[in-house]
């Protein structure tokens, strides 16, 4: 009997799928609950860009900037402003659709404001080209409104509304240089009751030129019976934190500076969410730029005194903070779970993981999930015409970095039909590596290709070339401290070989580095190549 069952569980273990459900994991790379009622920052190790959290009964709710990358508008839920889980995008498609069904680097969603008003969610965001968009849901995770548009205007960035104690409504918003021509001022305009269109005289009520240059990101609140509009300024890299109050909706403003870098390595902490708990206590969210990392996201105690929020830890009791790398979790009344946002993905189901996103608005013949087939289907789609490098290609499937350092591995099948078809492992940014196969006069060929200044007209160079007699190969890219990535490949699954070190990763044009997937082809066929993405892992790294 004994032998009996030992036979058993020996066939068993044969058995057992190279496939495991990763698809709700907690991340192997980055947590930042310590598990001892403290957390270390950034709470979110990832580019959730701009962030903005709204509070709903004991949940709260972050959505951030998503630029050209669609799905757009993540929205994330947690019970403790520390661990966070992706629940889905308010925006499926960007508008106008036939813009953004090509690339459009650097446009699209830039900083949203996400508010709860009448048992409704409201996210309101602007395109720097088009103007200022609302999106609805009677639900966080959707279905979400078709935008409609607020306030059209080229230039018009960073809104937030307020709904005031006596039925009115007010937005403050600011202007991209860029576009507008002008900068560092902020407007303060009434809405309709219901927020969906200003209908006031757009006023300034703050210019920043005369010590607080680049103000922008501005959120609107109210608390005992100031107005305040908390609002980055100091740029992106080396800004601080600025709030203004005043007892009139149009000002005149007073300003406080009440979060700066100072001694730490925190860099640029601003543009966030100030939320207070049940319990009472206050919090403020924000993001640190880290290059190739993308905009990172951390959280901060915050208190109020004589009126006028500190945030960070003020040392010197000078009213401005520092930020902290290490603190106390929120008191929630109760623990909760270790959550992130997905990594991994095993493609068992009927959809991707929630990471993915594309670099345009999709189409549906791009890819397929296989349901119980277990594997993505990536087509080959033919490069756009006068395309010399994958800047300007849409359909890149792509995730954010997780962590500072980890390793990323995939299994696939290349199932190319003609020559010229190649699919691959990306790192994708302003210089841009990956490691791909392709087929070339019949025969499949493992590359290693880098394009560096792809936005500026950059093409590709061959790195490593070498002619491969299999279809199925696992890819790999571990990557280190500063970014650095090293490519292998393997067609066991054990043994790697790394073909490709030392590339640095850049970020994107406002986004941090990417890592994904691609099919791709040059020329046209009525039956184009696939490839079945069997597994994506991201895992510790190893030595």
């Amino acid at each position: 009997m004994i032998m009996k069952i030992i036979f058993i569980l020996i066939i068993c273990f044969y058995l057992i799928p190279e496939k495991l459900p990763a698809q709700n994991e907690i991340s192997k790379v980055w947590i930042a609950d310590n598990g001892d009622g403290t957390y270390t920052n950034p709470i979110l190790h990832a580019d959730y860009s701009d962030p903005d959290v709204v509070k709903v009964s004991d949940d709260y709710y972050m959505t951030s900037s998503s630029f050209n990358c669609v799905p757009g508008l993540p929205i994330l839920h947690s019970k403790d402003l520390v661990n966070w889980k992706l629940i889905g995008h308010a925006i499926k498609k960007q508008v106008p659709l036939d813009v953004f069904d090509k690339p459009q680097h650097g446009n699209g969603i830039w900083a949203p404001c996400i508010r709860y008003h009448k048992n409704e969610f409201y996210i309101y965001y602007p395109d720097p080209d088009y103007g200022i968009y609302l999106t609805k849901a009677t639900s966080a995770s959707g279905p979400w409104s078709e935008p409609i548009l607020v306030k059209a205007g080229k230039g018009l960035i960073d809104p937030s509304p307020l709904f005031d104690g006596d039925g009115k409504v007010y937005l403050t918003f600011a202007f991209a240089g860029s576009r507008a021509r002008i900068k560092s001022v902020l407007i303060v305009a009434e809405m309709n009751s219901s927020g969906t269109a200003v209908v006031g005289n757009e006023v300034m009520v703050f210019d920043g030129h005369e010590g607080q240059p680049t103000v922008e990101g501005a959120k609107f609140y109210k608390r005992n019976g100031f107005y305040y509009i908390f609002a980055p300024a100091g740029g992106v890299t080396n800004g601080w934190q600025l709030v203004l109050r005043s007892k009139n909706i149009y000002g005149p403003f007073e300003e406080k500076m009440v979060l700066a870098q100072g001694s730490t390595e925190i860099n640029g902490p601003h543009q966030g969410a100030w939320i207070t708990t049940s319990g009472g206590e206050d919090w403020f969210i924000h993001f640190q730029d880290k290059e190739a990392y993308g905009r990172i996201v951390h959280l901060q105690p915050m208190q109020w005194k004589n009126d006028w929020p500190v945030i960070g830890i003020d040392s010197d009791d000078d009213g401005v903070g520092e930020p902290v790398l290490s603190y106390k979790k929120p008191d929630v009344g109760k623990k909760h779970p270790f959550i992130t946002p997905p990594e991994s993905d095993e493609f068992n189901g009927n959809q991707l993981g929630l990471q993915w996103q594309w670099h345009a608005n999709p189409s549906m013949k791009w890819g397929f999930p296989s349901g119980n087939l277990g594997f993505y289907r990536l087509n080959c789609i033919a490069k756009p015409e006068e395309v010399n490098s994958l800047w300007m290609v849409p359909n890149l499937l792509l995730q954010k970095f997780p962590a500072e350092e980890f390793t990323a591995t995939t299994k696939f099948t290349f199932n190319a039909r003609t020559d010229n078809e190649e699919t691959g492992l990306l790192i994708m940014g302003e210089d841009y590596q990956y490691i791909s196969l392709k087929r070339q006069n019949e025969k499949l060929h493992l590359r290693v290709i880098q394009c560096n200044k792809a936005r500026t007209g950059g093409t590709e160079q061959i790195l490593y070339s070498e002619e491969l007699d299999v279809n199925k190969v696992y890819f790999r890219v571990k990557v280190e401290k500063g970014a650095l990535c090293s490519f292998s490949y393997s067609t066991n699954g054990k043994e790697f070989q790394t073909v490709s070190t030392g590339f640095e990763a850049k970020p994107g044009r406002w986004i941090g580095a990417k890592i994904g997937l691609f099919a791709l082809r040059e020329g046209i066929t009525n039956d184009s190549g696939t490839v079945n993405i069997d597994w994506f892992r991201i895992e510790k790294n190893t030595n």
